[in-house]
């Protein structure tokens, strides 16, 4: 029985198969094609709602969200660029991809691994709206929604021993809504440091992977277990919190240095001056800076007519970079008429110190820093200072020795009590409108104190990110901060200044918090709006 079954088959292959090619032949030699006709098109307003719930997801986010704004002009630049595109990313990632492939060779059986073609394809990217946030930091951020329905040609070869496999990736189409942000802005070109991109949701990627031939992606199971795993692994990688960092330039060369610390300086006595004056004795006095500060120079009481003198007065200096900052000492002898006669100079460089550890110093005084000078040996007496470094809480880590353990208060207890440094950074003002002329300049307020922007002519929207520094003893809890913004005229009026604004701004989040960043409406004017950054960094 079982031979006759065999038998039959093989006379019913036999028959079937010149029958199947002959009917295969006379169909497609005698059938005609169907003209293909063109696709109806018909606006909006003329389709039923079945229809157009089909086709929303399709509709361009600047037609359904208000906030994104339409960037055809963005898109046509992608299509005359793609091609130049496509070969740039395709270049990246196979030197990309180089130094990967090889780590695999020789594993596996595996012989080589390359690419045999690489190509995006024709068709670009589609960006089918843009939503920019405003922020009152120093950056930009936006947030495009991308489509691409492209059509790659990616062939990898893998050569098995003698056999040749080969991957084939097509179809690809991948739906993204990426958060990309540009910051710090500042002021040297391209004029940010990172851009920093994150995908506010899972991406939608789609596509089709051919190997020896077949579609692997039809297999049953398959495709929704790819599909899951990708989305696993973008979300774990880009997914919002987390973010993809693309460094643009070397903040430490172009970034404004913020402090870091404050340097106390006790200028204690000096001796055996020289004599500057015609009676045979000298009216000395200090002044002490650091350099890369525009800040005026700290000074001395003046002591009359004395070679030895004593002060034992404390100054405190704010620290940006303690590895390359120098103190500056310079001894005058004060003059009621003519310019102040230089007795004699010193450097201190602030590496040499250790945190919190106060040092003293005796210096011979110098009469320039060019010691190859003959000169600077003649002697000029001795100056004796001490000085101590201390950081800030948060850059105390950098400047500490890690094994010595960390502080058992808490870092809220900290910022409560004890000295620290006030930062005050008028940013900017908006609408700003006076009377009679609008010449506006900030002037804050703070102790007693008073710090004044520079002025700037003629505008409604000054711009003038200045920053102003108060070191206090105490943190500054229930105490405001009073700024004003005033107008002066250029030129001789009995009008000279008006006043366009003001505002007083309560402390106690800035010390609670380190730090605030805010725009306030000016009191007493109309539409006025001046943006102000403030923080409270304890040592």
């Amino acid at each position: 029985m079982g031979s006759l079954s065999t038998f039959l088959g093989i006379i019913g292959f036999g028959f079937g198969l010149p029958i199947g090619v002959l009917l295969g032949f006379f169909l497609f030699v005698y059938s005609h094609p169907k003209d293909v006709k063109d696709p109806v098109v018909r606006p909006l307003h003329e389709l039923d709602s079945s229809t157009l719930q089909d086709i929303l997801p399709a509709i361009p986010l600047w037609v359904k969200c208000p906030d994104y704004e339409r960037v055809d002009w963005l898109n046509k630049f992608l299509l005359n660029m793609w091609p130049y595109l496509d070969r740039a990313i395709c270049a990246t990632i196979k030197s990309t991809t180089k130094p990967i492939f090889a780590e695999y060779v020789g594993k596996y059986m595996i012989e080589a691994i390359e690419f045999e073609h690489l190509t995006l394809g024709t068709l670009p990217p589609t960006i089918h709206g843009v939503k920019v946030y405003e922020t009152n930091e120093k950056d930009l951020v936006m947030e495009p929604a991308i489509r691409w329905a492209g059509n790659p040609n990616i062939i990898l070869v893998l050569k098995l021993m003698s056999l040749q496999v080969k991957v084939q990736l097509v179809d690809l189409q991948i739906f993204a809504a990426p958060r990309i942000a540009l910051k710090p802005l500042l002021p040297t070109f391209p004029c940010f440091a990172n851009i920093v991109v994150s995908l506010m949701e899972r991406p939608h990627v789609d596509f089709g992977l051919n190997i020896l031939g077949g579609d692997v992606m039809s297999i049953p199971g398959l495709y929704r277990f790819v599909q899951e795993i990708i989305r696993k692994q973008v979300a774990s990688l880009y997914l919002w919190p987390q973010s993809l960092d693309i460094p643009i330039l070397d903040l430490s060369t172009v970034a404004v240095k913020k402090p870091v610390g404050i340097l106390h300086v006790k200028v204690v006595r000096a001796m055996k001056l020289l004599k500057a004056d015609f009676l045979g004795t000298s009216d000395p006095y200090v002044k002490l800076s650091l350099n890369g500060e525009k800040l005026p120079a700290k000074k001395t009481t003046i002591k009359k007519n004395n070679l030895n003198p004593v002060w034992n007065e404390n100054f405190k200096l704010i620290v940006k970079d303690p590895q390359s900052q120098v103190l500056q000492l310079q001894v005058f002898d004060w003059d009621k008429v003519g310019g102040h006669d230089r007795l004699g100079m010193q450097l201190i460089p602030l590496k040499i110190l250790t945190p919190h550890d106060t040092k003293e110093f005796t210096l011979d005084l110098l009469k320039h820093t060019n010691i190859s000078d003959p000169q600077d040996k003649k002697q000029r007496g001795q100056i004796v200072v001490e000085l101590t470094f201390v950081p800030f809480k948060e850059d105390s880590a950098k400047f500490n020795d890690p094994l010595n353990g960390g502080d058992e208060k808490s870092f809220e207890d900290e910022r409560l009590s004890g000295a620290g440094l006030l930062s005050v950074i008028i940013q900017g003002a908006e609408d700003v409108e006076g009377k009679h002329h609008n010449n506006p300049y900030a002037l804050v307020l703070f102790r007693g104190e008073k710090k004044k922007t520079k002025m700037i002519r003629k505008t409604r929207d000054p711009r003038w990110n200045e920053e102003f520094q108060f070191t206090l003893d105490q943190p500054p809890l229930h105490e405001k901060i009073h700024i004003d913004v005033m107008s002066k005229r250029t030129r001789f009026s009995f009008r000279a200044k008006e006043t366009l604004g003001h505002v007083e701004i309560n402390l106690d989040d800035v010390v609670h918090n380190g730090r605030i960043n805010e725009k306030y409406h000016l009191i007493d004017s109309k539409n006025g709006v001046i943006h102000v950054e403030i923080r409270w960094d304890t040592v």
